[in-house]
């Protein structure tokens, strides 16, 4: 049974690994082609290859869900398909046994993905993000670079956070409690020291009814809640935070009294990632014990990114959907993971 186990665990393996890798060569080349425009003097193909290269272990761990549902749908089927399966269910081998030998590499990688989730991935979005909006800024506020935040009655924008956590190019609007612009900053740099920030090169203008103050300064202290930790942590989409990242600017959030539903729907999701790839591997292995037993590969493919963009839009619904009637958001992401491991369940005890 140990050969058995070996034999299959590979086949589905080998699978797996191939279909993701052509996933994110697919996810490359379109991070590519939307990176080309951007192109310039300074932004260069090499830079932006780079920059592409270093969104790959985030791609990776978005895409594995995926990957193990459609490469267990093709490792599986090829076995079907030489009637190895038949074979073995003759033999005596059960149902629950092939799911478990199944389950066995899909679990294995899932961990390792974790690990790259939590913090390969992270890291290596941070460096990503941070180079590329050092090439692409101009020293002005943009949407093309940069992040925005607000604190109480301050809104800031940063063109760059560096990999060290010294921040450039900060726009600053600060308003009086009856909403009217009440003060704007511009300064060069600025650097965290113990509680607070210190800016050099600021120019900032008051205003007072139908006047303005302009006024200079080398350095000056600014108070922000911020850190370079969490500030890095912004440069990233909440997909490619970990997961403690995301748990603990979430908590900032509230404190804030700020919305915090979209990065705690991301958390909820990344810690249920691995009980979701259960779910779609036990519908896969359902698939080839019932409808797709004796079909081409390329039909078990399309039933599986099918399936796959199912799974995904229903979590993308039911996220915002959660918000809107006020639903804690680990219901948006364990809902679907649910669903996916009855139908699983209940389908492979029809054929077992």
């Amino acid at each position: 049974m140990r050969k058995l186990d070996i034999y299959i665990g590979k086949q589905v393996l080998l699978s797996i690994l191939i279909v993701l890798l052509i996933v994110i060569g697919l996810d490359f080349m379109f991070r590519v082609l939307e990176e080309m425009p951007e192109v310039n003097e300074r932004y260069t193909v090499t830079r932006m290859l780079i920059y592409s290269s270093y969104q790959v272990p985030a791609a990776v761990y978005e895409y594995l869900p995926l990957s193990c549902l459609i490469g267990c749908l093709v490792g599986l089927g090829g076995l079907a398909s030489g009637s190895e399966l038949t074979v073995m269910r003759a033999a005596g081998v059960s149902v629950a046994r092939l799911v478990t030998t199944v389950l066995k590499p899909v679990i294995a990688l899932s961990l390792l993905a974790m690990l790259l989730g939590e913090y390969v991935a992270p890291y290596a979005g941070t460096v990503a993000e941070s180079r590329r909006a050092e090439l692409l800024s101009r020293g002005t506020v943009s949407g093309k670079t940069g992040i925005w935040h607000r604190e109480k009655d301050e809104y800031v924008h940063i063109n760059v956070v560096t990999p060290t956590g010294e921040i450039r190019g900060i726009t600053r609007f600060v308003l009086n409690p009856d909403s009217s612009l009440a003060l704007t900053s511009i300064a060069q740099s600025g650097v965290h020291q113990g509680d607070h920030w210190q800016l050099s090169n600021v120019v900032e203008t008051r205003f007072h009814g139908d006047s303005t103050e302009i006024s200079e300064h080398a350095t000056q202290s600014w108070d922000l809640k911020l850190t370079p930790q969490r500030l890095k942590v912004l440069l990233v989409k909440p997909k490619e935070m970990s997961t403690s990242e995301l748990y603990r600017y979430s908590q900032y959030l509230a404190e804030q009294e700020l919305d915090n539903d979209r990065f705690m729907q991301t958390f909820w999701r990344k810690m249920l990632q691995p009980l979701a790839i259960i779910g779609l591997v036990l519908v896969a292995v359902s698939f080839i014990f019932g409808s797709l037993r004796s079909v081409s590969t390329g039909q078990r493919i399309v039933a599986g990114v099918v399936v796959g963009m199912i799974f995904k839009i229903s979590q993308d619904i039911l996220a915002p959907f959660s918000s809107i009637v006020h639903i804690e958001p680990i219901w948006a992401a364990l809902i679907p993971i649910g669903i996916c491991m009855l139908l699983g369940t209940w389908m492979l005890r029809r054929v077992g």
